[in-house]
């Protein structure tokens, strides 16, 4: 990155070096859903200068309330498209990779070849989810996941801690459940909310990318899940963890 004279109020309160640092480093986010879309924003008006990132879905009518990309006149368009058109909007420097398909097992292994210096996991879906937490474990690659923004309605119940110690989470209790039988007991860097899940607001799923059932979501909070998210890797990165 040449010119960070946009980032001159971030440079007011982390310094010049900081911001300079962050523009070095490489952020993977997979899943442009509601966390991940406000992640990606979040990592990159941060002054991170590579970003990559991965999904294939489209714009769904039913994505309008709570996903960045999804407007009235984005329907059927492909998220990782808006999104990264809006990510070099930010910041035409940005050293952008995007991957247009959904995360498959097999394809993780490949992903993270290239060796990025953080990754924000915004996966929704379990099989996936878990196949990446795990090869970012066994890589040594840092690495925050998002439990689910579902069924929750307070924003200030968010916590960040490791994934051993969520609870009113029934997403992160699958989670913990499926990296327990990989021996992943504890290691993982996670977001959730302690709040208690309204369970009434479940519904089932076409089952399609591993994906079985869902829970009804308020506006404001996946992308509460995502800035905090973002905060804990652009945190993590200035403080050398990485």
């Amino acid at each position: 990155m040449n010119d960070i004279s946009w980032l001159s109020r971030t440079s007011l309160l982390i310094g010049e070096d900081t911001v300079r640092l962050l523009s070095r480093k490489h952020v993977l986010i997979v899943g442009m859903g509601g966390v991940g879309s406000f992640a990606a924003e979040f990592i990159v008006r941060g002054g991170v200068g590579e970003v990559s990132i991965i999904d294939g879905d489209v714009v769904d009518p039913s994505n309008r309330n709570r996903q960045l990309p999804a407007l009235a006149t984005t329907h059927g368009l492909p998220k990782v498209d808006i999104m990264a058109d809006r990510l070099l909007a930010i910041n035409p420097e940005l050293q952008l990779h995007s991957v247009k398909q959904f995360v498959r097992p097999e394809m993780v292994a490949e992903l993270l070849e290239r060796r990025p210096d953080y990754i924000i996991d915004a996966i929704d879906s379990i099989r996936p989810k878990i196949t990446f937490i795990e090869a970012a474990y066994a890589s040594g690659i840092p690495i925050v996941s998002s439990m689910g923004a579902g069924a929750k309605l307070d924003p200030t119940r968010l916590e960040v801690t490791d994934i051993s110690k969520t609870y009113n989470c029934p997403f992160a209790q699958q989670i913990r459940k499926n990296l327990r039988a990989r021996g992943i007991h504890k290691g993982i860097k996670a977001v959730f909310s302690a709040e208690e899940p309204i369970r009434e607001s479940l519904m089932l799923t076409d089952g399609l990318h591993f994906k079985k059932s869902a829970y009804g979501t308020i506006s404001y909070m996946p992308a509460t899940f995502g800035a905090v998210v973002a905060s804990v890797a652009l945190r993590d990165l200035m403080a050398g963890e990485s």
